[in-house]
Order: C-alpha cells, then sequence, then structure tokens
C-alpha cells in the first residue's frame, strides 16, 4: 500500500473507533444510562426487542450495548482484533438499525439507508481488508507464538 492508501485508512478506522468508543464509555460512566427506551419504542420486531427489556435480560442487553460498542471503539483505535470486533460489530449496528425501521423508512430523512447501514458497511469493509495491520498492532499480534500456533485464530483475529 502506498503511504496515501495507508492515511486514507488508518484515519477513519481512528475516526470511527473514537466515535464508538465514546458511544460506549460514556453509557459505561452513567448509571442511569439503559436502552430500554429505545428498545420498547421498536417499530420493527418489537416483540423480540420488548423481551429484551425484560427484568431477567434488561442487564446482560445493557452490559452488550454499553462494552460492546466501548470494546469495539477500543479494537478499531488500536488496531487490534479489527476483523472479528468489526464483524460483531456490524451485527450490533444491525441490531439497531431494526427497531427503527419502518420500511423503506428508518427514519424521516432516510430511505432504507442510514447512518447504522453506513457503519455496517464501514466495519465489514474494515474486516475485509484488515484494516487492523495498517498502522495497528495486528502486526505485532500475528507475530505471537500463539497465532503462529493457531492459525484460524489469526485469521479471526487479525
Amino acid at each position: 500500500m502506498t503511504k496515501f492508501q495507508n492515511i486514507s485508512l488508518f484515519i477513519p478506522r481512528i475516526s470511527i473507533g473514537w466515535m464508538f468508543f465514546w458511544a460506549g464509555i460514556t453509557k459505561v460512566l452513567d448509571p442511569t444510562w439503559s436502552a430500554a427506551g429505545y428498545l420498547q419504542g421498536a417499530k420493527t420486531f418489537s416483540g423480540f426487542y420488548r423481551w429484551l427489556t425484560t427484568p431477567g435480560l434488561l442487564p446482560l442487553t445493557n452490559f452488550v450495548n454499553e462494552w460492546g460498542l466501548t470494546l469495539l471503539g477500543l479494537a478499531l483505535i488500536l488496531g487490534i482484533f479489527v476483523r472479528l470486533s468489526s464483524v460483531l460489530g456490524a451485527v450490533l449496528m444491525f441490531l439497531y438499525y431494526l427497531p427503527i425501521l419502518q420500511f423503506p423508512y428508518p427514519n424521516a430523512h432516510s430511505f432504507i439507508v442510514d447512518e447504522h447501514i453506513i457503519y455496517i458497511s464501514i466495519l465489514l469493509f474494515f474486516a475485509a481488508i484488515r484494516a487492523g495491520r495498517v498502522w495497528g498492532l495486528e502486526n505485532w499480534c500475528s507475530g505471537l507464538p500463539i497465532c503462529s500456533k493457531f492459525p484460524r485464530l489469526r485469521n479471526w483475529l487479525g
């Protein structure tokens, strides 16, 4: 890759990583935050999303939201486990997309595609091209003995 290509990949990875990290860590640090309001207003698959807000599942739902976003952001910023975290992040973004979707309008200013679909596309792109290998820790990680011993692990992690 050329230096320009590296910069063109590094800046979006760091920027989107920061956005996810900030979205997650602000939820972690706010003891009053809950996904319940967002999920209870679901327009699509409302039964499923209301089930996620039941008293037995809501703490897990909140934990996955808070720490999923935070760890996804850290992985993108540090450039480690980008492939795995990007795929999991894309799934999380799809789960965020469905409750607001009143097909084909995710919101008043969108037709099918909104920011969640853009995030999904970018995350899958990062996973496909192994974005963590560009000025990230994945090059270092791939040289560790555990990655040499388990090549499939190396393939999924970076």
